[in-house]
């Protein structure tokens, strides 16, 4: 059985982003409240398909109870796919995305991620790579409206056309990531046309969901099978449960977890620095927070943080 048919509708799900969806911040999440399901970083096939693939395998790690779980890839090549979908078949996971919506400049340039949006030829031969190497997990593409303009009756009717399990579409077109507001008006006329089509396949939004709240009106107003909730999570881990006005402590708690998670995690096969994103969702609200982040963001590692920690106590029993 599929997971997208054992899972409750609406789907909502921590959208896969770089350098931030780790195993690590995943945790973190499940601590508090999950999502329905959880996708990785993006791991490159022609990566995990070379004589360097320990320096990429890493950002497959995952812990059981991240599960439900799926291997977001991206790449070029259709034999790297095929392979790379067989080794995520063998490490357990529940389904395998394809990237075809990355609008960074050096991916799409190479042809990869949202660049595959202007070649339908070979975007074909790469979800039926996936599909076969597979082992019968369910497979789905991640992807933009379009390259410059919308395109929902050409490149999201090709993609619908392929049968995939699901379809997550992010508002923008690629050139126009600088655009203000996502536009979900296109992204429910995806819905409708596979609708038109008769089409099985779940359609996923993705763009500026800012709360659960938000997430499940857009699912009523805009006909999406699921959401997924992407930068807004990085600045709240709590996203998930919905809650609202985190107590202070509470947020230094968890600050604390997720700093000790990341040394038993990673220890030091990932760069510390990589967790000051966080720091923001954790140390707020409370005379003197910006003075304390300043301060901690000077550290260079996670022992002096710790020994920071303490003295935030006092500041926030003040208010």
């Amino acid at each position: 059985m599929s997971i997208y048919t054992s899972i409750k509708k609406p789907i909502i799900s921590l959208a896969p982003m770089e350098d931030v969806t780790d195993s690590v911040f995943r945790q973190v999440i499940c601590s508090v409240g999950k999502p329905d399901l959880f996708y990785t970083e993006f791991i490159n096939v022609e990566g995990l398909n070379s004589k360097g693939k320990e320096k990429v395998i890493h950002r497959l790690k995952y812990d059981v109870v991240e599960k439900p779980i799926i291997a977001q890839l991206w790449g070029i090549n259709p034999k790297n796919f095929f392979k790379a979908s067989q080794i995520v078949s063998d490490m357990g996971f529940d389904g395998i995305d394809i990237n075809m919506g990355c609008s960074v400049q050096k991916i799409s340039a190479r042809g990869c991620g949202s660049g595959l949006i202007n070649n339908t030829e070979l975007s074909k031969e790469i979800i039926n790579a996936v599909k076969e190497g597979s082992n019968g997990l369910p497979v789905s593409v991640k992807t933009r409206l379009g390259w410059k303009e919308y395109e929902v009756d050409s490149w999201i009717q090709f993609l619908l056309e392929q049968d995939l399990d699901v379809l997550t579409v992010h508002g923008r077109t690629a050139r126009g990531s600088g655009v203000i507001n996502a536009n979900w008006d296109e992204i429910s006329k995806c819905v409708k046309l596979r609708d038109e089509m008769g089409k099985n396949t779940l359609i996923f939004g993705n763009g500026d969901i800012k709360s659960l709240i938000q997430a499940n009106e857009y699912v009523n107003k805009y006909g999406v099978d699921g959401v997924m909730i992407g930068r807004a999570a990085i600045g709240n881990p709590w996203i998930f449960t919905g809650r609202e006005d985190i107590a202070m402590n509470e947020r230094l708690e968890l600050f604390n977890y997720h700093l000790e998670l990341f040394k038993t995690v990673w220890g030091n096969e990932k760069d510390f620095n990589s967790l000051k994103k966080f720091f923001r969702a954790y140390i707020y609200g409370f005379e003197g927070a910006a003075e304390i982040r300043e301060s901690i963001m000077k550290c260079k590692n996670i022992e002096e943080i710790q020994a920071q920690i303490p003295s935030v106590f006092p500041l926030i029993n003040k208010i």
